[in-house]
């Protein structure tokens, strides 16, 4: 009895300190890493990159963020969520945006931002994104312009890159806990080029070299983990993540692709919404997120009724020995 009463001060100090916001909200670190890797390419890759088309960026995510946020706002009878709560999300889809998407013009770069945080207001279903925002901006602005592009071998295959990437995504991944979306799709894609690798007779080095690729993680660690976008079960996340790498797969190597992961995603995004209603799941939410919205607000007070009957329901089935 004394010994725990003399451990209490410091187990409380420490819940504390876990349960900060700063600590809480894995898109700061997100947003930390994310701004590393852009400085990062910047200065070692020698990227092609002209800060006024970084600024516009951010500049146009933050800005599209605040609009829809206000547009969107509920009644005047209902409080309305703190905006710079929505913020860090706008952030870190303008720094995705500015480390893939290669453009000369202002104007490509303010249609993708647009059109990318838009897609966080208008494509919904059951409170979730249909598109991960950085992918549909990316492939829209490919798809609508003709001076944008995207450069997956920017990053390289060095082995330096490869352990910088695993290590800061793995934190990262590791507070969202969606390693086994990462898993998944890493895993599938690894054997699918394994099996072709050792159909065609070629070395290692040229598998070594298809899985180091910067751009291959940086997709695997900072893009599809997106909780806002994939499925909330863990097996529908399994099915998800391995549905991408198999396109992925014959994107690359039967239409010889460089950029299949990201039409990928972009392809396979909404089946995410049928698989959460295959296999039902709680939605994930930022530990320190508002919702956006009246219809986030419900979405989220809704399955937090559902978590706190599944808790009391389990509490009164234990044993109480």
């Amino acid at each position: 009895m004394v010994e725990a009463y003399w451990q209490q001060p410091d187990t409380d100090q420490s819940m504390q300190i876990a349960q900060s916001p700063m600590f809480r909200d894995a898109r700061l670190y997100q947003i930390l890493f994310l701004s590393l890797f852009l400085l990062l390419g910047i200065g070692t890759r020698d990227w092609t990159l002209h800060p006024e088309i970084v600024a516009t960026a951010i500049a146009t995510c933050l800005m599209t963020q605040w609009a829809w946020s206000i547009f969107s706002a509920p009644p005047t009878s209902s409080p309305a969520p703190p905006l710079h709560f929505s913020l860090p999300s706008a952030l870190i889809t303008a720094l995705g945006l500015s480390m893939l998407l290669r453009t000369e013009h202002i104007g490509t770069m303010i249609l993708a931002a647009v059109i990318a945080i838009s897609s966080k207001f208008l494509l919904k279903v059951n409170g979730k994104h249909v598109f991960n925002p950085t992918n549909i901006g990316i492939v829209a602005a490919v798809l609508l312009t003709h001076d944008a592009w995207i450069s997956p071998g920017q990053w390289g295959e060095s082995s330096w890159y490869a352990l910088l990437f695993l290590g800061t995504g793995g934190v990262v991944v590791q507070r969202v806990g969606r390693w086994d979306t990462t898993g998944a799709f890493l895993g599938s894609y690894a054997l699918l080029e394994l099996g072709r690798n050792l159909w065609l007779g070629w070395t290692g080095d040229v598998l070594l070299h298809r899985l180091t690729s910067g751009s291959l993680l940086v997709f695997s660690l900072f893009m599809i983990t997106d909780p806002r976008t994939i499925p909330n079960a863990r097996v529908a996340r399994l099915v998800w993540a391995s549905a991408i790498a198999l396109l992925a797969f014959i994107l690359r190597n039967v239409y010889f692709l460089p950029t299949a992961v990201f039409w990928s995603l972009f392809a396979l995004a909404p089946l995410s919404a049928v698989l959460d209603l295959i296999w039902a799941s709680p939605r994930f939410s930022w530990q320190a997120e508002e919702p956006e919205n009246l219809e986030d607000a419900r979405a989220i007070e809704k399955e937090g009724e559902l978590k706190n009957a599944e808790t009391t329901k389990n509490y009164l089935l234990t044993p109480n020995f």
